[in-house]
């Protein structure tokens, strides 16, 4: 198993922070172009609550793949976890912190992962996983700060 986690300080309420980071719709439009995920099961729309299950499809190393995962823990606006269901990885459960920090929010996620295949998923989860992985949420993190730090009240 690895463990990545990344930190973003967005200069955003930690209300709209949350709020942003479970919002589906922009969840697929914060991730790489070239991966063209998509949501093919669960709602499409809206804020994912505690129980939710979603499946996304996505292409990763040029393969079409699919992941479902459950929000097992749900505490606003502090913290939600989604555990995958079922997915091309052993287990990967994708943890979402935020935190006030002055007039800030801190948002750490967390995941760990592991990948299947013994020996050979954890040669590729320490040679490729673990900074394709990383790159993939700093991507999704930094799409997320734009949003929220260009957010105006309606």
């Amino acid at each position: 198993m690895i463990v990545i986690r990344t930190e973003t300080v967005i200069d955003a309420p930690i209300g709209l922070c949350f709020e942003l980071a479970r919002d589906l719709r922009l969840h697929t439009q914060c991730v790489w172009p070239h991966t063209r995920e998509r949501i093919v099961q669960g709602p499409e729309t809206g804020l994912v609550e505690g129980g939710d299950t979603v499946t996304f499809e996505a292409t990763h190393f040029r393969v079409r793949q699919r992941l479902t995962s459950r929000v097992t823990e749900y505490e606003a606006p502090i913290r939600f976890v989604d555990d995958m269901v079922s997915g091309a990885f052993r287990s990967l459960r994708h943890i979402h912190q935020f935190e006030t920090r002055g007039a800030s929010t801190v948002m750490t996620d967390t995941l760990e992962l592991s990948a299947p295949l013994g020996p050979i998923g954890w040669l590729a989860e320490r040679l490729v996983l673990r900074r394709y992985m990383k790159a993939f949420l700093m991507y999704r993190n930094d799409r997320l700060k734009e949003t929220a730090e260009r957010w105006e009240p309606k």
